[in-house]
C-alpha cells in the first residue's frame, strides 16, 4: 500500500449488546497529507478502553462500525514530504491513543497535545476534514507525524505495543508529579496499567508502594520493582500500613491509581498524601467516583486525572524502555481474529496483564 492507496481492512464492532462479536470490513483511510505517516500494522495491544469502547461502557458507538485498537506497532510503507526528516520506509513505529490535534494552540505548542480541544482519538471518532478514524485492529493506519513514534531496536515490537497507551498512560503523570529519587509514590491496582506503573516509578528512581486488593499478584508486583506490597481486602489497610501522618509514618509524594474500579476507598488514600499531595486515575470505571468532600480538607489533598502523554514524553518513555528492559507481561499473543476472545477476557479480568493481537488480514 502506497500513501495514494485510500483503504485498509480490519475487525470492528456494530452492536455494542454483541461485543464480541467482530466482523471484518473494509474501510478508508484518512486523506494523506504531507505531514502522514502510513504504517502496515503488525501488532496491536488490547486496552481497557477497548473493551469499554465497543461494549458501550463509554456510551453508544460514534460511527455505525467501529475498529477499535489503539497501541499499534509495524512497518512504515508511505512518509508525506514533511516527515520525511523523522520516519523511514521500512522502520518500525506506532501508533497510540491520539491521532490529531490543532497543532496551533498554547497546548500544541507547549508539548500538551494530549489536551487539545481539538484532539482526536485513533478510532471511534470523525477528525475535522470528515474522515471516519478506525483503529489498529486492522491491517493498516496513517497519522500526523506527530502522533506517529519511532520504537527503539531494543524493544521487541510485540512488546513496544502495549507501551503506547498504557505505558504512556501511567508515565505522563508520574513524570508530571515529580517521581524521581527520594519520593515515595503508591500505585493502586496491579492489572494491565498498573504493572507498567511500577516499572516506571521504580526506574525513575522513586520507592514504589504498590495497594492491590488481590494478594496472588504480591510476587508480580515485588518482581517488577514494588519496595513493599499492600492488601487492601482490609477495611483498615490504610492505618495497618504504617503510612500517613495519622500513623505516625511515612507520607505519600504521589498516588497514581491504575484501578477501573469507582470503588476504590479515597477516603483511606487520600490521607496518606503529604500537604498538598496529589492523587490521580488513570483508570476510567464505567460509573462515576464518589466522596465525601471533607476527605480533602484533612491535608489539602487533590484528586484528579491524566490523558495520555506527548510526543516528547512518549519518546522519553520509549528510550527509558529500552534502557531499562521495561516491557509487558504479556497473557499472550493472539491472531486478530481472536479479537473477541481478547476482550472477553478483559471484561472478564481475566488477563495477566495484556493481550497483544497479531496481524492476521491480508
Amino acid at each position: 500500500m502506497s500513501a495514494e492507496q485510500t483503504h485498509a481492512r480490519g475487525y470492528g464492532i456494530s452492536d455494542t449488546s454483541k461485543y464480541t462479536e467482530f466482523t471484518v470490513k473494509e474501510f478508508k483511510l484518512k486523506t494523506p497529507g504531507p505531514r502522514d505517516v502510513t504504517i502496515a500494522i503488525e501488532y496491536c495491544g488490547v486496552c481497557g478502553s477497548d473493551m469499554h469502547t465497543v461494549s458501550g461502557g463509554w456510551g453508544p458507538l460514534k460511527n455505525d462500525w467501529v475498529c477499535p485498537g489503539h497501541e499499534i506497532v509495524g512497518k512504515v510503507i508511505a512518509v508525506g514530504p514533511e516527515a520525511a526528516d523523522e520516519f523511514k520506509i521500512g522502520s518500525i513505529a506506532g501508533v497510540g491513543a491520539q491521532v490529531e490535534s490543532c497543532l496551533e494552540c498554547e497546548r500544541c505548542k507547549g508539548d500538551n497535545e494530549n489536551y487539545c480541544p481539538e484532539q482526536h482519538d485513533t478510532y471511534n471518532d470523525t477528525n475535522a476534514a470528515g474522515d471516519v478514524l478506525q483503529g489498529g485492529y486492522s491491517t493498516h493506519i496513517r497519522a500526523d507525524k506527530r502522533f506517529v513514534f519511532n520504537i527503539p531496536s531494543a524493544i521487541a515490537p510485540q512488546d513496544a505495543a502495549p507501551i503506547l497507551c498504557a505505558g504512556i498512560t501511567v508515565y505522563s503523570p508520574l513524570k508530571r508529579n515529580g517521581t524521581g529519587p527520594g519520593k515515595l509514590v503508591g500505585i493502586v491496582g496491579m492489572g494491565g496499567l498498573g504493572h507498567f506503573a511500577v516499572q516506571f516509578a521504580k526506574a525513575l528512581g522513586a520507592q514504589v508502594v504498590l495497594f492491590s486488593h488481590s494478594p496472588g499478584k504480591a510476587s508480580d508486583a515485588l518482581r517488577l520493582g514494588a519496595d513493599k506490597f499492600i492488601a487492601t481486602g482490609d477495611k483498615d489497610f490504610a492505618k495497618t500500613a504504617g503510612f500517613g501522618a495519622a500513623n505516625k509514618g511515612r507520607e505519600f509524594d504521589f498516588i497514581l491509581s491504575c484501578a477501573d474500579s469507582n470503588a476504590i476507598p479515597l477516603d483511606q488514600f487520600l490521607p496518606l498524601l503529604k500537604v498538598g499531595g496529589r492523587m490521580t486515575t488513570v483508570g476510567l470505571p464505567d460509573q462515576p467516583f464518589s466522596i465525601a468532600g471533607f476527605a480533602f480538607a484533612g491535608n489539602s489533598a487533590a484528586f484528579g486525572g491524566s490523558h495520555l502523554g506527548s510526543k516528547k514524553e512518549m519518546l522519553e518513555m520509549l528510550d527509558l524502555a529500552a534502557e531499562k528492559n521495561i516491557k509487558p507481561i504479556i497473557h499472550e499473543v493472539l491472531p486478530m481474529s481472536r479479537a473477541g476472545d481478547a476482550i472477553e477476557g478483559v471484561a472478564k479480568n481475566t488477563v495477566r496483564y495484556r493481550y497483544v493481537l497479531k496481524q492476521d488480514l491480508v
